[in-house]
């Protein structure tokens, strides 16, 4: 765990030392999110019935922004087959990247997510329905994406090869994360989503970062 903990405080340091990436996601997740009603039409129904699926896709889209770059940039400068030898178990350490990766990028999304609900004239009784389902939903995000990133170490165009890797096994988190938002604005239950993204998260979690150690182990022989 000590080992873990510190590959989480400098994979932290560095994001936010260079920022670019993380500010990248921001801008790109607002930006997909502004550019909607200028397609669809000012119209507030509109915008009011589509706003928890058209947040939903831009921070599913903008997640997948620095994904490629998981375990890229340890992979280039030979630091990743030092986490291969460490003493600590790998599954681990790819555990404590994933979570730095969530905490730089999916954390700053759930953060602006209200702000832009509002341009969208989504009811404020969506808001915290919204917030908790990209808070458990994201992080699955970034476990399936940590298995799509250690696939496709070394591979050329290893970016858009991760988007056909992941972007399938994201379309459950995406269903269920609007149903949640749907379920609170038609003053529904929205508990039973909710819960089957806490379930798909555990399911990430139990899974997840042994298959991406594996991927690893494979890319590194």
């Amino acid at each position: 765990m000590n080992s873990a903990t510190a590959l989480l405080r400098r994979e932290l340091r560095l994001a936010f030392r260079q920022g670019g990436d993380s500010l990248l996601v921001v801008m790109f997740f607002v930006l997909v999110v502004v550019l909607f009603p200028l397609g669809v039409g000012p119209e507030p129904g509109i915008l009011a019935r589509i706003g928890g699926g058209v947040i939903w896709v831009a921070a599913l889209l903008a997640a997948m922004l620095s994904m490629d770059r998981l375990f890229q940039t340890d992979y280039d400068d030979g630091s990743l087959e030092l986490l291969v030898l460490a003493p600590a178990p790998l599954e681990v350490l790819v555990l404590a990247k994933v979570a730095a990766h969530w905490l730089t990028t999916g954390l700053p999304l759930i953060i602006v997510s209200p702000l832009l609900a509002l341009l969208l004239n989504l009811s404020p009784s969506g808001y915290g329905v919204l917030a908790a389902a990209l808070a458990l939903g994201t992080p699955s995000l970034s476990l399936i994406g940590a298995i799509g990133a250690a696939l496709t170490l070394g591979a050329r165009r290893g970016g858009v090869l991760l988007s056909l890797l992941v972007l399938p096994l994201f379309i459950p988190a995406l269903i269920f994360g609007v149903s949640a938002v749907d379920a609170a604005l038609l003053d529904l239950n929205s508990r039973p989503p909710l819960l089957i993204l806490g379930a798909l998260l555990l399911l990430a979690l139990a899974l997840c970062p042994w298959a991406a150690a594996a991927a690893i182990r494979q890319a590194t022989e």
